[in-house]
């Protein structure tokens, strides 16, 4: 059988868009391609998988333009997701609990953290003779922003040792160079920070660590159980809304993991913004490497994780309704169990 011009033409046009099928099916799948991340400090090593996925064109390769807004701490970071002015947080797993507490359906879905990451220190100058937790008694304690993971690790901290919140001064100091700041001038006696912040002070031994969840088996020690810290959390109306955009935000969040993963601190500072080496390269690489095994490996939520978070909050934080807290609506790993299928490896 032989085919006219006409229909050999119109065969090559079946073919053509067959061929273009799949691309635009993929591009028509994501519900919102431009999405609005809010994060609370995004320099710390607690936030390095969302500015992997921003930096090595992960988000991008998912179809989506990703804004990242970045602010002094979780709590304001929450607040835009909240008020409407971004449409996910980058942020620490506990909020999610803390918002079903006042009726707000929101869920992680990808996480960043295995552990907290968070270190309470106390200043070498004003504090020279710390012995317990007693001594934080009346003292200025630095955090991000007052309400941020790092404020609820020192509640939790002076809980266990037997003091309350109001025993203390909380300040906010950020999440970088004007943290540091506070603690070498003396306006804080305390800090609660993550790195490289917590590493610097180290470094220039104007610190002496209490508390640090850094490691697994600390973080056991200190909550009780796997705790899990930054994720990727929205509203459930969000996730309803687009499922196939959180299916992105979820790929792109779990390559970064696993990249992060299988690659040096020499690979990491040399792709990280420069502004995030707080001018030392050397003291950036040498939190990284302290900070490897308390960041997620493939963005899952642990089994117990968050009943861990559930019973760190509801210890602290006065009044707290635990028993009408429904802990599987505050996660989920379904979008990170595909994502984990997508890419096996980094």
């Amino acid at each position: 059988m032989s085919l006219s011009r006409r229909d050999m033409l119109k065969l090559a046009g079946v073919a053509g868009a067959a061929a273009v099928a799949p691309r635009l099916a993929g591009a028509q799948a994501l519900e919102k391609k431009d999405v609005v991340i809010a994060v609370g400090g995004q320099a710390l090593i607690y936030y390095l998988p969302l500015s992997i996925a921003h930096v090595n064109g992960y988000f991008k390769d998912e179809g989506l333009d990703a804004k990242i807004v970045d602010f002094a701490g979780g709590s304001k970071a929450l607040q835009a997701v909240v008020g409407g002015s971004a449409d996910v947080v980058s942020g620490a797993f506990e909020h999610t609990i803390n918002l079903q507490s006042k009726g707000q359906a929101y869920r992680a879905f990808a996480q960043q953290g295995h552990a907290p990451m968070i270190v309470l220190a106390v200043s070498k100058k004003t504090m020279a003779g710390y012995k317990s937790p007693a001594d934080l008694k009346g003292k200025k304690v630095g955090v991000t922003a007052p309400g941020s993971s790092t404020n609820m690790m020192v509640s939790f901290y002076l809980a266990q040792h037997g003091l309350k919140p109001t025993d203390v001064s909380i300040v906010g100091v950020g999440a970088g160079a004007g943290a540091i700041t506070a603690m070498r001038t003396g306006q804080i006696d305390a800090i609660a920070n993550l790195d490289p912040v917590i590493s610097t002070l180290v470094k220039e031994d104007a610190v002496q660590i209490v508390a640090d969840t850094r490691t697994i088996k600390d973080t056991i020690q200190i909550f009780g159980g796997n705790m899990p810290s930054g994720c990727l959390y929205t509203s459930q109306e969000f996730i309803d809304k687009n499922p196939n955009t959180v299916q992105a935000l979820a790929n792109a969040i779990v390559r970064a993991d696993k990249w992060i993963q299988a690659s040096t601190p020499d690979q990491i500072a040399k792709v990280v913004p420069e502004g995030y080496l707080l001018g030392d390269v050397e003291l950036y690489k040498l939190a990284l490497q302290g900070n490897k095994e308390a960041l997620s490996p493939d963005g899952r939520v642990p089994a117990d994780g968050p009943q861990t978070a559930l019973n760190a909050l509801a210890a602290f934080v006065p009044n707290f309704p635990k028993d009408k807290i429904d802990v599987t609506k505050i996660w989920t790993n379904d979008f990170v169990n595909k994502a984990n299928q997508k890419y096996p490896n980094a």
